[in-house]
């Protein structure tokens, strides 16, 4: 048996929907268990639909026109997806009715994105010639806690869901919703963003599933953004905690959380790019037999760093612990860490509101701020013993005359990360890749 995720990009048009349908087909033989996105941009005018519904009545009007659309190029009746949009429609006119929009309600809002999407992709895979039903994960079994828009998964998830699953996969190909389960009290929950790649963890741990695939647009997990390396070429195979850095640090095609429930269970995840099936992709082990060689570079844009300056920090008991107490109790997320005698230096996302926690933190230290910044990490197996790494990666940039301004790297042995001015970022990962994957063959040694 195996999963196959399906997101939003990948099943976004009429067209996609067919190739994806395809896809599946052609893989009926291994007992597919599939799970879907919301169609593309579906989830953010669901969104916009709900706080629009706050000052305006009728904000079902597109995105009711955005499925039909679909639906007729696929030669589908309307006729199928009416109770959802009426049900949220209902939905919207509560919500302009009583001028609240609660955490609880914007999840039940954007849980129809999922829940329309895949009875089109069923409706189409039945026209297709394939025995296949939708259904929502709530209604086989997956319980989360109440944590609107983030919720956890609930231990009694797992053999509800093996139960359910292995039912359905006995006479049809089930098509199920991602990103969406229920609590203990019936309400509808959201497993937070990137939560139909999680959606399909979870499933596959549940069946014990051989391999679960992520369909995305593009080949796999790639040396750097294609969009600014143009040589940039697909990994072959690559390690659960590479995939994990690479993720964090903003290569989009996996999102880190996705990727910790197939790791614990040895279940290898596969990227693929459903507009080029024939692509094997990347490959995604907990443990890979490479070692001493670059992976990927990847980028994270809009940072800001904190600079906490202290001469009471020189041989100080607790003070990194009064730093990071302050940042927890204003849930600042830190992302980078470099400490000197009587310095910290930190990044945080400049999206981040970190007012109040700089506000604290001027009680015990000068603080400045430096905003526009991008953080890059090289990820590879055994960074550390790459004899003359550093000396490289300082040599590439200095050669464009970049200057870095904040590094860090961990004992992890896997990544190295750095600090430049986000206009910068773009040359410095050109410059990197050219140097350390193109000249040297990173992963393809």
């Amino acid at each position: 048996m195996i999963v196959m995720k399906f997101g939003g990009t990948s099943i976004g048009t009429a067209e996609r929907i067919r190739n994806a349908v395809r896809i599946v087909k052609e893989r009926k033989g291994k007992k597919p268990v599939v799970v879907v996105s919301a169609l593309s941009k579906v989830t953010n005018s669901l969104l916009k639909a709900a706080e629009d519904s706050l000052h305006k009545k009728n904000g079902v009007d597109a995105i009711r026109e955005r499925h039909y659309e679909i639906m007729k190029e696929l030669g589908l009746s309307r006729e199928l997806i009416e109770p959802e949009l009426n049900e949220l429609a209902e939905l919207l006119t509560g919500i302009n009715y009583i001028k609240e929009l609660t955490p609880r309600t914007i999840d039940y809002v954007t849980s129809f994105g999922e829940r329309l999407s895949s009875k089109i992709f069923a409706a189409y895979a039945r026209k297709a010639g394939l025995k296949a039903s939708a259904h929502c994960t709530y209604d086989l079994g997956f319980i989360t806690d109440s944590q609107f828009g983030d919720a956890s998964t609930l231990p009694e998830t797992y053999p509800s869901l093996r139960k359910s699953i292995k039912k359905l996969a006995k006479k049809e190909i089930p098509i199920i919703t991602g990103f969406i389960a229920k609590d203990r009290n019936g309400s509808i929950t959201t497993i937070g963003r990137g939560g139909s790649d999680l959606t399909a963890s979870i499933i596959g741990i549940a069946v014990g599933a051989e391999e679960i695939q992520i369909w995305t647009d593009v080949d796999g997990m790639l040396t750097a953004d294609p969009r600014v390396v143009r040589k940039a070429r697909t990994v072959p195979i690559i390690s659960f905690d590479e995939a994990s850095e690479l993720a964090y640090f903003g290569a989009k095609v996996l999102h880190p959380k996705s990727i910790l429930p197939a790791m614990e269970k040895d279940i290898p995840v596969r990227v693929l790019n459903t507009m080029n099936p024939e692509n094997r992709g990347t490959e995604i082990l907990r443990h890979t037999k490479h070692s001493n060689r670059i992976t990927s570079i990847a980028c994270k844009k809009g940072i800001s760093v904190i600079n906490i300056h202290s001469a009471r920090m020189l041989l100080a008991h607790g003070f990194l612990h009064k730093i990071f107490r302050v940042f927890d109790q204003h849930s600042v997320s830190v992302d980078m860490i470099a400490t000197s005698e009587v310095n910290v230096s930190i990044t945080v996302s400049g999206k981040a509101d970190i007012e109040m926690a700089i506000r604290e933190l001027r009680h015990f230290a000068d603080v400045k701020v430096e905003k526009s910044k991008a953080s890059i990490c090289v990820v590879g197996a055994g960074l550390k013993r790459i004899p003359g790494m550093a000396a490289t990666v300082f040599g590439a940039l200095g050669k464009e005359k970049i200057n870095v301004e904040m590094t860090s790297q961990g004992a992890s042995e896997i990544n190295v990360g750095f600090v430049v001015n986000e206009d910068d970022a773009d040359r410095a990962i050109r410059s990197l890749h050219s140097e350390l994957i193109e000249k040297d063959g990173g992963v393809f040694k």
